[in-house]
């Protein structure tokens, strides 16, 4: 268990825009900043970090939280996990009892894979460096790659001896199941059951997820022997997930949002050689096609991409693959191939780390005019190829979202194809036709409810369902308009009114002479008749009465922190706000001022209160209503009407008490 006072140092040191800045790249809009979400693909920035008020909220898909919530969410860490990962990263030390592997493996399934992974990283540095078999084959392998002892120790190098189960037999020592060696890969099992180590007599590299935590191994054997493959990779598990990962991530996402460039090679060596090299905002795809999952990671930090590749004629049929994904994702790609036939690594260490940067700053080619030039060369004269050639040319120039670079495209192309620029705009427009055709295809078999989509993906909710779930609202849709009503209004009623508490529940009420109490207790005096069906809403409300009576008035950031998901995901919602006023406004300068809502903050709280009420009266008509629907006496038929009647009343005049609105 962690010290309930460092927990508290932690949760008070960590600052919102820092540790979503350490995967996110965000820019400043008013007194926000935006950014694309991390937890859904987007082209346009719906993700929100408000400095003031500690949180994180996307207005695409609903997320939100805290510091904490947010490395929770985005790197699946339980709570102690989180609490160290913040706390490594401000230097603060976290002091709890001492565990063993084994108890820590004892825990959920998912930690104890995160837990043997980085045992099994360690015992394979610890291999390299300390033992003779690891110092006399691994580390003389480094050595002779020409890798600097500081970059072996960066990149966590290791050996694993070409020993059948060795490692197995370390890690049961230590207290690991023989499931969790054979989920993580670290083990393969025989047709008898025994088990053997996947990566003996291979060196190898760490597979760091965004945090740093080892998540998967790549093994590359020392042998020439042409039946023993060059590379072993871990196979997916429950924590690697190869399709979303970039070896090198995680220590090129700072240089890359510096440099607001990223480079794309094809293995661990490029990058190693690359940062050797002192160029650091590169990472690999780990000779795998790139896929959506790792663009998006990229799409994080920059929109800007230079994929470097082979010189020979492999590299330059890959340098076409998966680049058409990119430009769908709004980056702006280039390439770039290396002389004879060299790679990054080989290139770098035959021309020395200044020459290097120099070159790859130079010849930089932007990828639909390298496209073009390749595939015409494969072409030559041949019209029907060269017919092909200017279709895979300008499908590629449709799928870049920027019109300004499209028609820069457009014109140049004409002139590298020698065709007039007239017949491939036709082209480009019969391509997007039939592209947007398939996606109104695809939508309207998505599609099921009223609530149409963004092209991100996101559900274009109108204003009022601002605090509905996502689920709620699909539920709503999916029943009908009369439901959809009613959960709409009612939900929104009471959310409204932990909006206010949550906001303004310490402000003083000014109004009637009450200046000395706060809108807290004004509203918890005011709605003791009050029953909150809202499970959230009510946990929220009864906290505020528990602290009530202690003459205290909880903060935000008190639900926030909550465990209860359904109750912290209500409080971001409730104090996350989407459009700030502009600092430039309010000023004498230009003399344009627009109130605020505080200002308004008696007819707020009067309002909502009125509401809330009229909602109550209006439950008690239906079942008095109801009632009367009985077979009952004159007497008892009497009573009812007079109850309906007072009802009534009532109902009537809260109505005009809010301008005669008719709240359904």
């Amino acid at each position: 268990m962690i010290k309930k006072e460092i927990v508290e140092k932690v949760l008070e040191t960590a600052r919102i825009e820092e540790v979503v800045g350490d995967f996110v790249d965000l820019k400043k809009r008013g007194t926000s900043l935006i950014g694309n979400c991390p937890f859904h693909n987007e082209k346009t920035p719906s993700f929100h970090v408000s400095v003031a008020k500690g949180i994180y909220k996307c207005f695409g898909c609903g997320v939100g939280g805290d510091s904490l919530k947010f490395v929770m969410e985005l790197e699946k860490f339980s709570y102690p996990e989180a609490i160290r990962y913040l706390g490594n990263k401000y230097g603060i030390e976290i002091q709890e009892v001492e565990r063993t592997p084994a108890q820590m493996a004892a825990q959920d399934k998912r930690e104890s894979l995160y837990v043997l992974s980085q045992w099994a990283g360690k015992w394979f540095r610890n291999t390299l460096w300390e033992t003779e078999a690891g110092r006399s084959i691994g580390l003389s392998y480094f050595k002779e790659r020409g890798y600097r002892e500081d970059i072996i120790q960066k990149f966590e190098l290791g050996y694993s001896p070409d020993q059948w189960t060795q490692l197995i037999e370390e890690a049961k020592k230590a207290g690991f199941q023989d499931e969790y060696l054979l989920d993580i890969g670290l083990a393969i099992q025989r047709d008898d059951k025994s088990l053997y180590d996947r990566f003996r007599g291979r060196v190898i590299f760490p597979i760091h997820n965004l945090t740093g935590r080892i998540i998967g191994f790549g093994g590359r054997t020392l042998k020439t022997e042409k039946s023993t493959p060059k590379y072993v990779n871990s196979p997916e598990s429950e924590i690697y997930h190869k399709s979303d990962v970039l070896y090198g991530l995680n220590f090129a996402k700072k240089a890359v949002m510096d440099a607001d460039l990223c480079y794309l090679v094809e293995g661990y060596a490029d990058v190693i050689a690359m940062h050797q090299a002192g160029v650091e905002n590169v990472v690999s795809s780990s000779g795998t096609s790139l896929t959506t999952g790792q663009i998006k990671l990229i799409s994080r930090f920059t929109k800007n991409v230079v994929i470097l590749y082979d010189g020979d004629a492999a590299g330059i049929k890959a340098s076409l693959r998966g680049t058409d994904m990119l430009l769908e994702e709004g980056l702006n790609v280039k390439v770039l191939l290396f002389p004879d036939g060299n790679d990054p690594d080989s290139y770098a260490k035959q021309v020395g780390s200044a020459a290097f940067k120099a070159y790859i700053e130079k010849h930089q080619e932007d990828f639909i005019f390298y496209k073009t030039r390749i595939l015409l060369k494969d072409a030559q004269q041949d019209p029907i190829k060269r017919a092909e050639v200017i279709r895979e040319v300008v499908t590629s120039i449709s799928l870049i979202p920027d019109e300004i670079k499209v028609s820069i495209f457009i014109k140049q192309c004409s002139t590298l194809l020698d065709i007039q620029e007239r017949v491939l705009l036709t082209e480009l427009n019969k391509i997007r036709i039939n592209r947007a055709k398939s996606a109104d295809r695809k939508a309207a078999s998505r599609l099921s409810g009223s609530f149409p989509e963004t092209a991100d993906g996101a559900p274009d909710m109108p204003p009022a369902d601002l605090f509905l779930t996502q689920q709620e609202i699909e539920e709503a849709s999916d029943s009908g308009t009369n439901k959809s009503n009613t959960i709409t209004s009612e939900l929104l009623q009471e959310r409204e009114i932990v909006r206010i508490f949550l906001n303004y529940g310490a402000e003083p009420v000014t109004w009637e002479g009450e200046g000395d109490i706060p809108v807290a207790a004004y509203l918890l005096a005011s709605m003791d008749d009050i029953d909150f069906e809202d499970q959230a809403c009510s946990k929220i409300i009864d906290e505020f009465k528990r602290q009530a009576e202690n003459y205290q008035i909880p903060e935000a950031k008190f639900f926030i922190s909550s465990a209860d998901k359904d109750v912290a995901s209500l409080a971001i919602d409730c104090i996350a706000s989407k459009y700030e006023i502009s600092p430039n406004w309010n000023d004498d300068k230009r003399k344009i001022y627009v109130t605020q809502e505080i200002e308004h903050l008696q007819n707020l709280v009067v309002q909502a209160i009125y509401r809330i009420k009229k909602r109550k009266f209006e439950r008690e008509m239906f079942k008095v209503r109801e009632e009367m629907k009985k077979d009952l006496s004159p007497e008892d038929l009497e009573i009812e009407l007079h109850k309906y009647q007072k009802l009534k009343e009532a109902e009537k005049m809260l109505g005009q008490l809010l301008g005669n609105i008719v709240i359904k």
